[in-house]
């Protein structure tokens, strides 16, 4: 219970944690340390450094990927590249930020829930084991690269809306009439 502090405030009495309730069983520890390293994996493939070390190793090799169901012998050996790159700098970042880990531990957790797992971090990820999803992100980097994919942004309209969803007064649509300074 909160207690009434000199200046007025309310003062919050420390909670009393069993040890039991904190560690109910050995597999809540592990998800939990599971879900640590899932976000500073999350962290570590959005900062700059891993974005351009992965868009030089697409960039250098993107050219070989073609959409056709034959997949070329060279694929094995750019997946094999790629997996030694992106494992390394995972392992070195995450053994800085969690002493002890352990790649091969979090690998098989990580076989062992694929079919619970979904986003972005999970794609990345899979493409580690699932050769299929690694050429599917080469062939959409390529996409991007030589200009083959759809740019949806010229079909929408940006409309700010005032109260109960009215657009605002000060409308600057073309033949609106409306004016901000009028």
């Amino acid at each position: 219970m909160a207690e009434d502090g000199k200046d007025g405030q309310d003062l919050i009495e420390p909670m009393d944690f069993q040890e039991e309730e904190l560690a109910t069983s050995s597999s809540s520890i592990a998800d939990t340390k599971f879900d640590i390293t899932v976000g500073h994996i999350e962290d570590i493939i959005i900062e700059d450094k891993f974005q351009n070390m992965q868009a030089c190793f697409m960039d250098k090799y993107y050219r070989e990927f073609e959409d056709t169901e034959e997949n070329k012998f060279c694929y094995t050996d750019i997946h094999k590249e790629y997996l030694e790159l992106v494992e390394k700098h995972l392992d070195t970042e995450l053994n800085e930020r969690m002493p002890g880990f352990s790649m091969d531990e979090f690998s098989k957790q990580l076989i062992s829930r694929k079919q619970d797992l979904e986003g972005e971090v999970f794609d990345m990820l899979l493409t580690f084991s699932d050769f299929l999803a690694f050429k599917e992100m080469f062939l959409d980097y390529k996409a991007v690269k030589e200009g083959d994919t759809i740019d949806l942004s010229s079909g929408f309209t940006i409309t700010p809306l005032g109260a109960l969803g009215e657009p605002a007064a000060t409308s600057l649509r073309p033949g609106s009439g409306s004016h901000p300074d009028k």
